[in-house]
């Protein structure tokens, strides 16, 4: 891909999409982004066809003629704009729940049927499972490709299915796929390799982790910059091309313990400095409050100055920083910060979800 600017669009779930098909107010939706500066758009979470994927009927599929023609008019007009478009292809797992209102007769799976609270839901994954499951994400991408993305987004983060296999917590599996970091890292990088097989060389594969999960916000995959080289190094090898490290707060350090210039590190930091990928941070970018009960009544945000994210900049931490709430809330934010004009900037507020802007 080729960015006029250093900014996204960070991945945003807001169930506009009754049915599972993407209308043209989403469309519009996301041309105002593209419009006002920003120069990717990473989609909001899209459903595999995994009929297990996920709980919710107004969540974006990314199978079905309906639901691709209707992503082809998004795709066509955020590139009117000159932006380039991924979507995140996602399977909630675990967290899809005992009792989803999408496909309610199919039951929900894992890696070990486990919540995250360590508590038994659904059913765990055979290796027959495993073998369809990786399908699904294939044809998810090869759809994606299609319809005329610039590249895919996978969601491997926040305690998804994904992300399930990497946690100690949620993997216990006794076969291949569970164990050592290594060996839960085996399945996602699966994924992504044959991803990378079926739709070639020139096609981005980004890919999304984290080190916490759904209201486990201490929760760690990788103890050390040493353990997170060996979560890493798998994924990088099978052929993703930017990773996209999740965080709650941009500026705060990923291992904090560390000494000097190491301990000051962000995890979008880390990420690049052990895989030499380019590397998307994320994380309250120019708000002043986490999204930590962000969708409650409180959630207003006021803005706030960027001077944490220039010095990470300028310490080579990231190439891209993805903008959330601050771009729900105004489309031309990207264009007001080239500008200048941070004061005509808009803060934050519930109302910025609940209706399509």
């Amino acid at each position: 891909m080729k960015l006029r600017n250093r900014f996204a669009m960070a991945p945003m779930t807001r169930a506009f999409s009754p049915g599972g098909i993407p209308g043209e107010n989403v469309a519009e939706y996301y041309r105002k982004r593209a419009a006002g500066g920003t120069s990717l758009i990473i989609t909001e979470g899209t459903l595999i066809p995994d009929p297990a994927a996920g709980p919710d009927t107004r969540v974006p599929h990314i199978y079905g003629t309906d639901s691709l023609d209707g992503w082809k008019s998004v795709v066509d007009a955020v590139h009117s704009e000159g932006s380039a478009i991924i979507p995140q292809l996602w399977h909630l797992g675990v967290q899809r729940g005992s009792a989803p209102r999408l496909n309610p007769d199919a039951e929900t799976v894992s890696p070990s049927g486990l919540a995250l609270d360590g508590t038994a839901v659904g059913q765990a994954l055979l290796p027959g499972d495993l073998e369809k499951l990786l399908q699904y994400w294939v044809d998810a991408a090869v759809n994606a490709q299609r319809v005329g993305f610039d590249g895919v987004e996978l969601h491997g983060a926040h305690g998804y299915l994904l992300d399930e296999f990497f946690w100690e917590t949620t993997n216990v599996r006794a076969d291949i796929y569970g164990g050592s970091l290594e060996a839960r890292t085996r399945f996602p990088a699966e994924v992504v390799a044959a991803i990378r097989a079926a739709v070639g060389e020139d096609f981005a594969i980004v890919y999304r982790y984290s080190q916490w999960k759904a209201d486990h916000y201490d929760a760690r995959i990788a103890q050390t910059p040493q353990e997170l080289e060996r979560v890493l190094a798998p994924l990088v090898n099978a052929g993703v091309d930017v990773l996209h490290p999740s965080t709650r707060r941009h500026w705060e350090p990923a291992f904090p313990e560390l000494a000097g210039v190491e301990g000051e590190r962000g995890l979008a930091g880390w990420t690049k400095t052990i895989t030499g990928l380019p590397t998307i941070t994320v994380g309250s970018v120019g708000l002043d409050k986490v999204f930590d009960g962000a969708w409650g009544d409180d959630a207003a945000s006021a803005t706030t100055g960027l001077e944490p994210l220039l010095k990470q900049f300028e310490r080579e931490e990231f190439d891209v920083v993805a903008v959330g709430r601050a771009l729900l809330a105004d489309p031309e934010w990207v264009n007001k910060v080239e500008a200048g004009r941070l004061d005509e900037r808009v803060a934050f507020s519930r109302d910025h979800i609940t209706s399509l802007n």
